[in-house]
């Protein structure tokens, strides 16, 4: 799950972390008054979007007093910045910069570790970052068994030239690897993280993504979450408790198995289609749980056939089938639906769906020859 800026920073300031003074608005007049509030002097209004670039389009603006802050915060919401609509600004305290630097702690899968960046280039994108000069980005990987230590933090600011600041940045990154660990974070970004005219460091901007499978552990993290920027069928899926992600085709895809449904987006794309989603009903999935899964993929007006590739394992079979069925009665499904059944009561849920003689209903044995008929049947229904 992402967090927005503001919301970032408030985790940051739990560990102490510095920084600039700042109220959200909903409304200009919301702003007005929060520029007011933060002395009256110049601020910066910022869009909150869970999207980059938001400089670039128009949602960063300086502004001179409440008055300015109102019309910036006017002109900003309801923007749309990559697709996302602005629904709030962060108005925050105008900060004089001495230096702008880059310092992130990242989950690393590869290394199995946690990964640790320092760059003196900061206030620019990593891509960037890394394409103008690959040496410019310091990295240090950090055993989450031996946990953050001073001499990766000397390390790092050695390797970025930047020595001189080792003490602050030590500090600094101390912080992050704690608020990493104990927000069970997959990133905590700082960009830029900025060299103040007093020489301290401060955040001025922030970017924190944390792991959806810890949020039960998270209560106050979890309720951060932003209905509003969410994709409505992602959220439709959340809200059923369903692993779902969107995508941009036209085979909806559903299986119990993150590995099963991964590999059934291969068959598909091997097949000549596009899936349109990511949806895993997980172990031991009952009818009503097959129902919910359909109700999201058919929520998608880009479906044009669905994809059921089902293991039974833990799963049975006939269950999965009689979820099938009853979705259909239900929900009036009229969208071609390819099912391949396989593994415990393979033989009865397979007997099930031809006893129901539903038309729409397309039963495959093997993953190729599912993926296949649901391509070719997307394909003639898009016609």
């Amino acid at each position: 799950m992402d967090l927005h800026e503001y919301q970032g920073k408030e985790l940051f300031q739990r560990v102490g972390l510095r920084v600039p003074g700042g109220r959200i608005a909903h409304t200009p007049e919301d702003a007005e008054r929060a520029a007011a509030e933060l002395g009256g002097g110049r601020v910066v209004v910022k869009a909150q979007v869970l999207t980059g670039g938001r400089g670039k389009a128009g949602g960063v603006k300086v502004a001179d007093g409440p008055q300015a802050a109102r019309q910036e915060a006017a002109a900003i919401l309801g923007m749309d910045i990559r697709g996302y609509m602005v629904h709030q600004v962060l108005v925050e305290e105008a900060t004089p910069i001495a230096r702008e630097l880059y310092a992130a702690v990242v989950l690393d899968r590869g290394g199995k570790q946690t990964l640790a960046m320092l760059s003196a280039m900061g206030g620019m994108e990593v891509e960037k970052i890394a394409l103008m000069d690959p040496r410019a980005m310091a990295c240090v990987g950090v055993d989450p068994l031996f946990g953050w230590s001073d001499f990766h933090a000397r390390r790092l600011a050695f390797d970025a030239g930047l020595g001189e600041l080792a003490q602050p940045l030590g500090d600094v990154f101390a912080r992050l690897y704690r608020i990493f660990t104990e927000s069970e974070a997959t990133l905590c970004e700082v960009n830029p993280l900025v060299v103040a005219e007093d020489g301290g460091l401060l955040v001025l901007d922030a970017k924190v993504s944390v792991d959806n499978n810890s949020l039960f552990r998270h209560p106050d993290i979890a309720a951060m979450r932003d209905v509003h920027s969410a994709d409505p069928h992602e959220q439709m899926a959340f809200d059923r408790s369903l692993t779902y992600v969107k995508l941009d085709g036209e085979v909806g895809v559903l299986g119990n198995g993150a590995g099963l449904v991964m590999s059934t987006l291969d068959v598909v794309a091997n097949a000549g289609g596009r899936p349109a989603n990511f949806l895993d009903v997980g172990g031991g999935a009952k009818a009503e749980e097959i129902v919910a899964a359909l109700e999201v993929i058919t929520a998608d007006p880009k479906v044009r056939s669905i994809l059921f590739n089902i293991f039974g394992g833990i799963t049975r079979c006939d269950e999965v089938a009689r979820g099938v069925l009853a979705a259909v009665g239900q929900m009036g499904i009229a969208l071609p639906i390819v099912v391949r059944l396989d593994g415990t009561n393979e033989h009865e849920g397979r007997a099930m769906l031809a006893a129901a003689g539903v038309p729409n209903i397309y039963v495959a044995t093997t993953m190729p020859e599912a993926a296949h008929r649901a391509v070719d049947l997307a394909a003639a229904t898009g016609a």
